[in-house]
């Protein structure tokens, strides 16, 4: 039996950065513990009542000794404050060229899906040195993504899309969990992300869709595309099928969507909105939330009409639209 780790193996690029920031706070805790229990006890000797009748010299106090300690501890405060805010600030914030995989959790499993198409359940393959942008979203209640080597958690919600960023640093294989309470068999959603070299994940993405690591999806109860099918080709079929091209191709009754995406809009009534995953998705099930300017609240909502698989393929056909215009334009 081996020894167990005091702490999980350090294997990302964000992970050592945490490492750091995680020992100066228990430093910071640890010293201040020590030294006021140490003047706790030192002052409950040195200035202890010696006799019945004794009465202590009345202190009305030191103002230079008040702020000689506020100043530095606010100092420290700061520094704390600082260093965990640019933390935090690059952990929300993804290269511009991290490549993107879809996450869906569900009670209690969880399932990836690649930007080719390749999918999987529980097991999630990434390449080495290369930074991965999730999307994330849950099919009924709270999950939480959490891989400790990595250093990275993030709840995953139902109704809604949340982000998180990494980039693995050693080939490998991690532990996944969920790392919030999500029913009776949360200790049963585990699963584990696979780091490969570059010309091991091509070779991977390529025997994906033959070796049907996905193919447990129809027995889990999650939805599957079918084979290898991009996002966006099987969102470009739904967009046809679902007649969303009458009303957006044209413009004239809803707004166009080429070159949407990432844009802000204006809306009825006042005020504007970022174009972005969550936007869509909101636009599409609830299409009276936010009306663009200049539009009659005429779209029919597709709540229980597209899953949750079909709500991201439509989003991202309406994101290659934008991504086809800017390479046009170039």
């Amino acid at each position: 039996m081996g020894d167990i780790p005091l702490f999980p193996e350090s294997a990302s690029t964000a992970s050592g950065q945490f490492d750091i920031m995680f020992f100066f706070m228990v430093f910071l805790a640890v010293f201040f513990t020590v030294l006021v229990a140490g003047a706790v006890i030192y002052f409950s000797f040195r200035y202890r009542r010696r006799s019945a009748d004794e009465v202590p010299p009345q202190i009305s106090g030191n103002t230079k000794l008040e702020v000689g300690l506020m100043v530095p501890l606010a100092g420290l405060a700061l520094i704390a404050f600082t260093w965990n805010a640019v933390l935090y600030m690059n952990m929300w914030d993804p290269p511009d060229d991290a490549m993107e995989i879809y996450v869906a959790g569900k009670q209690w499993m969880w399932k990836m899906q690649h930007p080719d198409g390749q999918q999987e359940i529980n097991t999630l393959h990434v390449p080495v040195d290369t930074p991965v942008k999730l999307l994330m979203t849950s099919q009924d209640v709270i999950h939480s993504f959490y891989v400790p080597a990595f250093r990275i958690k993030h709840d995953v919600l139902p109704g809604r899309y949340t982000t998180l960023w990494f980039e693995a640093t050693d080939v490998g294989e991690y532990h996944l969990f969920c790392a919030e309470y999500c029913g009776t068999n949360h200790s049963r959603m585990i699963g584990q992300v696979i780091v490969l070299g570059q010309a091991d994940y091509e070779e991977w993405l390529a025997t994906a869709g033959s070796t049907g690591s996905p193919t447990t999806a129809g027995d889990s109860g999650m939805a599957d595309s079918g084979g290898t099918v991009a996002p966006e080709a099987a969102g470009a079929q739904l967009y046809e099928s679902l007649g969303c091209a009458g009303c957006h191709n044209g413009g004239v009754i809803g707004p166009a969507l080429d070159g949407i995406f990432g844009e802000e809009v204006q809306l009825e009534g006042g005020g504007s909105a970022t174009v972005d995953e969550n936007y869509l998705r909101r636009s599409i099930l609830q299409p009276n939330a936010d009306i663009v300017a200049g539009y009659q609240p005429v779209m029919p909502t597709f709540e229980g009409q597209v899953d949750e698989d079909q709500l991201f393929q439509l989003i991202k056909y309406i994101e290659s639209l934008s991504s086809d215009n800017a390479e046009t334009e170039q």
